[in-house]
């Protein structure tokens, strides 16, 4: 049998490098060379499956279809195959068995038994459809959302919801209840596709149920009218919130589990006309924080980033809209600064992520600990490096930079569409320009683009008016094709796959501070940064589109301001 690393060199982009710092790394940690090569990044989930199925000679498939047969969900509990990666396709041209890992001889065994299968063929194929296949099919074999809804129809109106805690995996929750499966099914499908927020919205006639992935809202479900005091009640009763309590916006939150994911969900209600809106914010608190190589930043700016994370003093604002990723760059750069060298204190509202060595202060406007208040605190914990959540007023403003000129780095957000008009939002607030120039080391822009589905994107002859406008020449076309979104199982039919980063970094040089002491106008700032060299937002997502990773219409939709 040929060697694992030996094959991936054929079949990936693996190089000799690579594979003898992994081969290393294996001697010192153990484990299969083709998991830590993953581990590293060196190589993809689908180069391992496609090496391992060259090295045992088995079939590979890239993707599953979409119609699977969920008959083996009576029989096999989703743990068993979450745990050992793999799913059993039947077909009437003979059963097979897809697997992550071939060598798992005893559990292809076990789950033959289970499922009375005698001939079964094993196929290979990468994790991320495997799982995906996995929670779609426990999901659809549940209840389907029009089973479900038609339930609902049928159930009194004047039903009461039964207060059940929520304690186990939702999956396996049997309750009879419709409005109890609906809110599995809906948080369930959510957390499948990856979903950030679930908006629960009635209005006149009809209650709408919606899912925002990639900064998308998609509908989900439209559930009878009549349900929503029930379904807002079920909500409530897991945020432990007043359900008798319908006058006044509430906030709390809850922890499910859903197959091997445990998701933070935090709960907003607020009032409207027709009943009570409800917004969950899901955080998947397996996800693990991104490295600021994984933002999407290109090389030379990664490279000023990181040294400007590294400095003595100073501010290092980052700045965007709500939900571009602002406070996801700030955490990557703590945790590349964090080590036992320096004290770490945050202020924040809410605090998204627990880091270990970071002391992390949640922000409690109802006993007066607001951000100046704890910045003020903070202060007197004789700290290195201060991360204060967002800069809202004039006074967190005035204590940051009086921080910063006092020898402590400061790291901050400010909601502004690009880094010159963040210049202009802290003279407004009235902060003075020179204290501006003199406390601020730069401000970084930025916003989220969707990625393209490497499995079904497709080529596209973009007309000259929209490559003009993004900045696009025809030499930089040379040698380079520009894609569009088609849409496959693998992306959920959305010809999107997660999201990364545009940037713009203003540096804060000798000119743009000249700039700034004489006129405090953006399109002035601005201007003279792009002749020092910044990269426009634009201009970075024109780097995208070249490079294949998103569409000429994403940029647009993101940098229209």
């Amino acid at each position: 049998m040929r060697l694992i690393g030996e094959i991936l060199l054929e079949v990936s982009e693996l190089n000799q490098e690579s594979l003898d710092r992994g081969l290393e790394i294996q001697k010192e940690k153990g484990g299969r060379i083709g998991e830590v090569l993953l581990h590293q990044k060196a190589i993809q989930e689908v180069d391992l499956a496609r090496g391992l199925s060259a090295q045992l000679d088995l079939e590979f498939v890239p993707s599953l279809p979409s119609d699977i047969n969920t008959d083996f969900t009576d029989r096999v509990p989703i743990h068993f195959l979450k745990k050992f990666r793999m799913i059993p396709l039947a077909a009437p041209d003979g059963n097979s068995l897809v697997v992550y890992d071939p060598f798992l001889f005893q559990a292809q065994d076990e789950l033959r038994q289970l499922l009375e299968w005698h001939d079964v063929k094993i196929v290979v194929g990468p994790l991320t459809p495997i799982l995906n296949a996995i929670s779609f099919s426990y999901d659809i074999s549940r209840d389907t959302a029009e089973e479900v809804i038609q339930d609902l129809h049928e159930e009194d109106p004047d039903s009461i919801i039964s207060e059940i805690e929520e304690t186990g995996d939702l999956l396996d929750d049997t309750s009879d209840a419709p409005v109890i499966k609906l809110v599995n099914l809906m948080f369930s499908q959510a957390v499948r596709a990856g979903a950030s927020d679930i908006h629960i919205e009635p209005f006149k006639s009809r209650l709408a149920i919606r899912k925002r992935v990639d900064g998308i809202l998609y509908d989900m479900f439209s559930p009878p009218i009549h349900i929503q005091s029930a379904l807002v009640s079920r909500i409530k009763v897991m945020a432990k919130l007043n359900i008798a309590e319908k006058r006044l916006p509430q906030d709390g939150r809850t922890e499910i589990r859903i197959a091997d994911k445990n998701v933070d969900v935090r709960v907003s209600t607020l009032p409207t006309a027709f009943g009570e809106r409800v917004v969950l914010r899901l955080l998947d608190k397996s996800t693990v924080l991104l490295k600021l190589t994984d933002l999407g930043m290109l090389p030379e700016r990664l490279k000023q980033f990181n040294s400007l994370i590294h400095a003595a003093h100073g501010i290092m604002l980052v700045t965007g809209p709500t939900g571009s990723g602002k406070t996801t760059t700030l955490y990557a750069a703590l945790s590349t600064i964090n080590n036992t060298d320096i004290n770490i204190i945050t202020v924040e509202d809410p605090i998204e992520y627990q880091m270990e060595g970071i002391g992390q202060v949640q922000v409690n406007p109802k006993i007066d600990l607001t951000f100046a208040n704890g910045l003020r605190s903070i202060v007197r914990q004789d700290p290195d490096v201060i991360l204060v959540g967002e800069i809202r007023d004039l006074v967190t403003a005035e204590i940051s930079i009086q921080a910063a000129l006092t020898g402590h780095l400061v790291f901050s957000t400010l909601h502004t569409n690009d880094s010159s008009s963040a210049v202009t939002r802290l003279i407004d607030m009235g902060i003075e320009p020179f204290l501006v120039t003199s406390s601020v080391n730069a401000i970084l822009a930025q916003r989220l683009v969707r990625r393209l589905c490497k499995t079904c994107r497709e080529p596209v002859e973009p007309n000259q008016e929209s490559l003009q406008s993004i900045g696009i020449t025809p030499e930089m076309l040379e040698g380079r094709t520009i894609y569009r979104d088609k849409g496959c199982p693998d992306c959920l039919q959305t010809g999107h796959r997660g999201r990364e980063g545009i940037f713009e970094l203003l540096l804060m040089d000798d000119d743009i501070k000249s700039t700034i002491l004489r006129t405090s106008d953006a399109n002035a700032i601005k201007k003279v940064g792009v002749e020092n060299g910044m990269s426009t937002l634009r201009m970075d997502g024109a780097r995208k589109v070249l490079e294949g990773i998103t569409t000429i219409e994403e940029i647009f939709r993101v940098t229209e301001q």
